[in-house]
């Protein structure tokens, strides 16, 4: 019923907290749904706290607002998930960090609290297979061969 890469990308937002890998898994996905905009502000979730949390504030802010116009108009519960509770409090972190230079906010995960039975039983799934990733990446690295080194 869900995409694999929608529930990977659930655990790694929740259980692990690696916004990096998020990005990765969710983009797939969003290129091969047409772009599917819920995709996009979902994405966009991840790399605003992955921007927040590396102390890129203004990368938040702007990641931060553009999630929160693209996922607005939905349904409070969307994709299996309270979506209308994710954007509120994006919406808070977009009035924190609109101010931040004045009144600087700690960071803080945010959770994406899942409402349907199914979804939350395909993520309990996949977690056990899921490995996290240990370091979590904190910036895009290309493979060796790529950068013309050899192994």
């Amino acid at each position: 019923m869900y995409e694999r890469l929608y529930v990977a990308f659930l655990v790694y937002f929740n259980r692990d907290r690696d916004y990096f890998e998020c990005h990765e898994v969710l983009e797939e996905l969003w290129l091969d749904t047409d772009k599917d905009p819920r995709y996009k502000g979902l994405l966009q979730a991840a790399v605003a706290l992955f921007h927040f949390r590396n102390d890129n504030i203004r990368g938040g802010l702007k990641m931060f607002r553009s999630a929160v116009n693209k996922l607005e108009g939905y349904a409070e519960d969307e994709l299996g998930i309270r979506m209308g509770k994710l954007v509120e409090e994006m919406r808070e972190y977009v009035r924190g960090l609109s101010g931040y230079e004045q009144h600087p906010i700690p960071y803080r995960d945010l959770t994406i609290d899942i409402v349907d039975p199914k979804l939350r039983k395909a993520v309990d799934e996949a977690s056990r297979h899921i490995p996290p990733n240990v370091p979590q990446r904190r910036k895009p690295e290309r493979p060796r061969a790529k950068q013309g080194l050899s192994s």
